[in-house]
């Protein structure tokens, strides 16, 4: 029940409690149902099954530790619920890729491999105390200002009850962490951010009828998600080059390395967190100019800042082995 520290991926001096994310599950799923039922959303019960699901895996991992083969099984049965019983599903990229409308078959895979990378992608910057949280709160706030101002209350409402269930949770998570929110916390904010971005995306198309409340949906959509996307398609694509395992833990995520620089995790959250809403306002800024060429710029500045943090690593590697 407690986060032992392994000396290798881990920073924490002593033995932490990992079932933070059952607060952030029980207070989400409370106000979700007690709304739901109020308004009669009926769609946000398949949601909240999902995360049913999925706070069980996240438990059971966090106490007992799971296989790979079982976590991707079961968040391939939770997004599976989502796109094809819930209709969280994308209907077109819009442009990106030169891809634009997608028949349902197509729509749906495509939406069922997005919710399973954003599940994961979640769970991958849990590693400084309090960013993840802090990156989860920023998304589903503009999520739910979004939402509100398209006037889509019942969207709004379960990005704002995640936006409380993380932000009470973080008070105890902020540096020094006196408890971790575990694969439970980090699973259900995956999930739940991934469903809102999906249904973002779907609400902000062109219907021929009317104008949509901004343009570039799926570009602002990940600026908003843009720490945990760069930082997992960063990870994988450097682990396979160096021939391993895109899913072998290791010290090369983005908080690692400001960790090497002596940044203390308030300052990475503020770095990161910084990072996020710039790229988030530059995006609303230049929505007229597409999805293609806003996506590929936002990534364009990851990567700048990623030169960066590798060009400061470099040099302060080279001034301790002047030292020696």
């Amino acid at each position: 029940m407690f986060d032992t520290n392994d000396m290798h991926r881990k920073s924490h001096s002593r033995n932490i409690s990992r079932l933070g994310g059952l607060a952030i599950f029980a207070s989400f799923t409370i106000s979700v149902l007690l709304f739901s039922t109020l308004v009669k959303f009926e769609e946000a019960n398949f949601l909240i099954t999902a995360c049913i699901v999925l706070a069980g895996l996240g438990l059971k991992d966090d106490v007992y530790g799971t296989s790979t083969s079982t976590k991707f099984v079961l968040q391939l049965v939770v997004a599976v619920i989502l796109v094809f019983f819930g209709g969280f599903k994308l209907s077109s990229l819009y442009g990106v890729l030169g891809i634009g409308d997608m028949n349902m078959l197509w729509g749906s895979m495509f939406s069922v491999m997005l919710i399973i990378f954003l599940n994961n992608a979640f769970n991958l910057i849990d590693g400084v105390d309090g960013l993840a949280g802090s990156i989860g709160i920023i998304a589903n706030l503009f999520f739910g200002v979004f939402f509100a101002l398209m006037n889509q209350i019942p969207y709004a409402f379960i990005a704002f009850a995640l936006t409380g269930a993380i932000a009470g949770f973080i008070r105890y998570n902020w540096y020094p962490a006196e408890i971790f929110m575990g694969d439970t916390g980090a699973l259900i904010i995956g999930l739940v951010t991934a469903a809102l971005s999906i249904k973002f995306i779907e609400l902000s198309k062109f219907t021929g009828n009317s104008v949509p409340f901004v343009f570039s949906a799926p570009a602002i959509a990940v600026s908003i998600l843009i720490v945990p996307i760069y930082d997992s398609l960063r990870i994988f694509t450097v682990r396979t080059i160096k021939g391993k395992s895109p899913f072998t833990g290791d010290r090369n995520h983005i908080h690692h390395r400001l960790e090497r620089l002596g940044y203390k995790p308030p300052q990475i959250i503020l770095l990161t967190a910084g990072l996020n809403i710039a790229v988030i306002t530059m995006a609303l800024l230049m929505q007229h100019l597409g999805n293609f060429f806003l996506i590929f710029f936002i990534i364009g500045l990851c990567v700048v800042f990623d030169f960066v943090l590798f060009y400061r690593l470099r040099r302060k590697d080279d001034k301790a082995i002047f030292k020696l």
